[in-house]
């Protein structure tokens, strides 16, 4: 049973929680993120839901809570990355004149069924694929991000994009 004190809604309680967790939180968010600003925002993010939802969460899995908040955020971003990355591709042909519509119509085909394979990748996997595909970054840098081996890395591409083979013909 929680004590007074023991209550993420008081202030007192959440500056400490705050003041225990926020290093740790900015480590794990920026290796997550790979930007110091990117990281704070997810940060942010971060202790205003556990902040909002203070009287929902149990002070025994608040830090837990506040890891796969910061996790998900980042997740997040990275869909709505590729989201802007697909927009920016998807409306360069519009630029293009003269342009095969039957070709266009496969590659919006080929574009949906790239993005529904993706998205059937599992969280780990599609991390890195994202990291690798999206933003570019070497293994190196991805297993530097994740606290993770080059290897693991290797290991979670390869089978990402053995995922994707299967899914897309002619990739």
């Amino acid at each position: 049973m929680q004590s007074e004190h023991d209550n993420l809604c008081d202030e007192d309680y959440f500056t400490k929680f705050y003041a225990t967790y926020l290093q740790a939180a900015s480590n794990f968010a920026f290796y997550k993120s790979g930007d110091k600003a990117t990281s704070m925002d997810i940060i942010q993010e971060a202790f205003v839901k556990i902040w909002e939802n203070c009287a929902k969460i149990d002070t025994s899995k608040a830090k837990t809570y506040l890891f796969t908040t910061i996790n998900n955020t980042f997740l997040n971003i990275v869909k709505h990355q590729k989201v802007v990355l697909t927009y920016e591709q998807g409306s360069s042909y519009m630029d293009r004149t003269n342009q095969d519509p039957e070709y266009i119509m496969q590659e919006n085909e080929f574009k949906k069924k790239l993005q529904a394979a993706i998205a059937g990748l599992e969280d780990k996997e599609r991390e890195v694929f994202l990291l690798n595909r999206i933003e570019g970054k070497k293994y190196r840098e991805i297993a530097e991000l994740l606290d993770i081996s080059q290897k693991t890395v290797e290991k979670r591409m390869s089978l990402a994009l053995k995922y994707l083979r299967t899914k897309i013909e002619g990739l």
